[in-house]
């Protein structure tokens, strides 16, 4: 039961940590955004697809290396933790000082076309290729997890992030396909991304100061 509660408790702080993560503005916002106004819904539901299933090269190569990283060098888990804290303090920040989410788009030009695969691959490369999104996993898998954590437990973290990726982007695909909620993005969207941003740099500060 102890063992079971311990890691609930890393399972809770994964998965918010990697929420308030995808939901800041970055190129995977951005992409999708992109796919939804230019090509559709459809579109851009299966670069979301992509980008949920590129987030599991970092967990990969996070669980293959992680464990020689912190057995091996406290100095290397000590520049990634201050890393990976500050990365998330730079996004935090850079929402805070956010003018808010700018959308062109022109009623009289037609939703373009676009392969269902290249959509895929658009996203999957997107966020594969996107070193900020390593510094993220290796932090948060070397600070916030044990590293007496089984293996399989923390492949289940990972497949939970993958999953909780894919499905927020898919949300914002179909969201962001009606005026409407565009229309809020535009007015309110500001404020949508300071709260998002007090809370990331409050994670980060949390992960740089912890032992």
């Amino acid at each position: 039961m102890i063992e079971f509660s311990t890691y609930l408790n890393e399972f809770l702080i994964v998965i918010i940590a990697t929420f308030f993560a995808v939901i800041s503005p970055g190129p995977d916002f951005a992409m999708v955004l992109k796919q939804s106004i230019t090509y559709g819904k459809k579109s851009s539901i299966y670069t979301s697809i992509g980008i949920g299933l590129g987030i599991g090269v970092h967990v990969i190569y996070t669980l293959l290396g992680i464990g020689l990283i912190i057995s091996k060098s406290i100095i290397l888990f000590t520049i990634i933790k201050f890393l990976g804290a500050g990365y998330l303090i730079y996004i935090g920040y850079q929402s805070l000082k956010s003018k808010g989410l700018k959308i062109e788009e022109n009623k009289d030009i037609e939703i373009k076309n676009m392969s269902n695969i290249k959509s895929f691959s658009m996203g999957f490369l997107c966020n594969a290729l996107n070193p900020k999104a390593t510094i993220f996993f290796i932090s948060l898998f070397t600070v916030i997890i044990s590293i007496d954590t089984p293996i399989y437990v923390q492949a289940i973290y990972g497949i939970a992030c993958i999953f909780e990726v894919m499905l927020w982007f898919v949300f914002l695909s179909i969201i962001l396909s009606q005026r409407r909620v565009r229309e809020f993005f535009k007015k309110f969207g500001i404020w949508f991304d300071r709260v998002v941003g007090a809370v990331l740099i409050l994670i980060g500060l949390k992960i740089a100061f912890s032992k």
